[in-house]
């Protein structure tokens, strides 16, 4: 991937000059109607009028998240895909990047198109979305962040985790995380809010999240392992020597040893959870310091998470299914199955598969939770989330079943 700086994302595009504000959006080609300045405090409302399609760019169009965002947008029925970015591809036909997209007929670009945008997509390395997306918020265009850079509220932790400071961390206190099935009412706020951003969680922490937050919920966790892994394209599309064939075909590999990155966002949120259902801290102990180990498998798409739970009192089978089904029933994308379920189950698709099981031998209880990784992992999670501040319905554009075999 590329680095980019906020010259690198605005450069040749008069909306998102942070001195002059955002172009005009009056008139009949307006996309959202009557928004004025934020800065100047005026009533904002991002959802379209009857009729009108949002206009949306993709930056970080090169790389296998932006591929997935592009394909999803491209077929959503509320959407104009306005501009795609990508550094260094400037003036490249999409179809030379990605093959599988040749019937857009789209072209990467310097500029996010040639107008204002109600909203940008950003699939960029960690402590570049901090730089680069600020201004574009502040300018009154929706930000959903692919990267780190909005997930945590606490500006220590970017420097604990990620290894840089934080250039806007008062946007942190209003930044959302990006989960609709434990955030839907702060996102829907975000609808009315003079800056809109959204972080995205990370595969890892959504499979995680959506296994453990009934149990979170019900402050039954004592203590927790959780034993996730991955296929390859979770590591991204830029060559390594880890991410060779010779190297991951026929292997399993664990790394992030003494504390993966993503380990600040289970933490986060599952303590979130707690709280969100009036538990004091210490009623989830085993949510405080997690044992997280990620493991790299030889396949191209999937997060399976395997979370061992040692609850804080006895439960029984029949007491998990009641929580897993009073929390995911009216969920669109989230699925309690009766067995383990495995990634291939959730191939290319939005859903989410969990699955509980009480061991009455051991005591402890299994959760699983599989995705796709470039999908309700990233990018179809993305548009989820973007669905739900724009006042859209929420599977728009995501409504394709898995891929089998």
């Amino acid at each position: 991937m590329f680095m980019y700086s906020h010259a690198d994302v605005v450069r040749g595009s008069p909306a998102f000059d942070p001195l002059s504000g955002p172009a005009s959006r009056e008139g009949p080609s307006a996309p959202v109607s009557a928004r004025l300045d934020r800065r100047a405090g005026a009533a904002v409302d991002r959802r379209p009028a009857p009729g009108v399609r949002l206009r949306v760019g993709v930056i970080g169009a090169s790389g296998y998240v932006g591929g997935e965002l592009i394909r999803l947008l491209g077929r959503h029925p509320h959407v104009d895909l306005a501009g795609l970015q990508a550094r260094g591809r400037e003036g490249t036909a999409l179809a030379d990047i990605h093959a599988h997209l040749t019937p857009l007929d789209l072209t990467v670009d310097a500029a996010l198109g040639d107008g204002p945008l109600d909203a940008v997509f950003a699939a960029l390395p960690h402590g570049t979305g901090a730089d680069a997306l600020p201004g574009i918020a502040r300018d009154g265009t929706t930000v959903i962040d692919l990267g780190p850079d909005f997930r945590l509220r606490d500006p220590a932790d970017y420097p604990q985790w990620y290894g840089f400071v934080h250039p806007a961390p008062e946007l942190l206190a209003i930044a959302v995380y990006g989960l609709p099935e434990l955030h839907r009412d702060a996102l829907t706020a975000l609808a009315d809010s003079p800056v809109a951003i959204v972080g995205a969680p990370g595969c890892y922490p959504t499979t995680t999240l959506l296994a453990l937050a009934p149990l979170a919920r019900a402050g039954l966790i004592a203590d927790l392992v959780v034993d996730a892994k991955s296929g390859i394209s979770g590591a991204g599309r830029e060559a390594r020597a880890a991410s060779m064939f010779g190297e991951v075909n026929e292997s399993v590999r664990a790394y992030g040893l003494g504390g993966h990155r993503h380990v600040a966002e289970i933490e986060q949120e599952l303590a979130a959870v707690g709280a969100a259902a009036g538990m004091a801290p210490e009623a989830n102990p085993g949510a405080v310091n997690v044992d997280f180990l990620p493991h790299l498998v030889p396949m191209t798409r999937g997060i399976h998470a395997t979370c061992h739970v040692r609850t804080t009192r006895p439960v029984n089978q029949d007491e998990l299914d009641a929580l897993y089904d009073h929390a995911y029933r009216d969920e669109p994308f989230v699925t309690v199955v009766g067995e383990a379920p495995a990634t291939k189950h959730v191939l290319g698709s939005n859903h989410a598969l969990v699955h509980v099981r009480h061991d009455p031998r051991s005591g402890r209880v299994i959760a699983i939770g599989v995705t796709d990784n470039l999908v309700k992992g990233a990018a179809g999670q993305a548009i989820q989330a973007f669905n739900v501040v724009h006042g859209l319905p929420e599977t728009a554009g995501l409504e394709q079943l898995p891929l089998f075999p």
